[in-house]
């Protein structure tokens, strides 16, 4: 098997395992619910197959939403991520991702950041509008949307230096 498959796979198995045995059983100030599987869309690689990504992302919301019974609202956020992510790419580095020898390390850390916290707005906005599903209760879905984001971003920040390799 590819080093590469295999490092995915190890990794979406225990995304999965930590969010749901881990995070949805935390409730910061009684409605923080990190969401730390999304910085699989950040780990995954950048030259691999779109629409294979986009089977894996819809299976990896799918698992989320088995075992948090939340119906389909990681599926469709984690979709939403999987297909915005060639854009946020685009925002974030430039034209110089789609190139052969891209990659991460030639990247600033600041870009790192920028393109994680996109990735996890994006999935929050679509997940807590479609939970909550009013716009009369804008506020709530915004205050949400930031809070739960703030503590995903730093989660998963710590997550990408302490788990990343070291080249990227």
């Amino acid at each position: 098997m590819n080093n590469s498959v295999f490092l995915n796979t190890v990794r979406f198995v225990l995304l999965v395992l930590t969010q749901v045995l881990i995070f949805n059983n935390l409730h910061f100030m009684g409605y923080i619910n990190p969401m730390v599987y999304v910085i699989f869309f950040y780990w995954y690689p950048i030259k691999a197959n779109r629409a294979l990504f986009m089977v894996i992302s819809f299976f990896l919301g799918f698992m989320i939403d088995i075992f948090s019974d939340t119906l389909a609202l990681h599926s469709i956020a984690s979709l939403t991520v999987a297909y915005a992510r060639p854009v946020v790419m685009r925002f974030c580095f430039g034209v110089n991702y789609e190139f052969q020898n891209f990659t991460f390390k030639n990247t600033t850390k600041v870009q790192r950041v920028t393109f994680l916290a996109l990735l996890i707005l994006i999935h929050q906005m679509v997940f807590f509008s479609l939970e909550i599903l009013s716009f009369s209760h804008i506020l709530l879905i915004l205050k949400k949307v930031l809070t739960t984001g703030v503590v995903t971003l730093i989660l998963c920040t710590l997550f990408s230096s302490l788990f990343s390799p070291k080249n990227e």
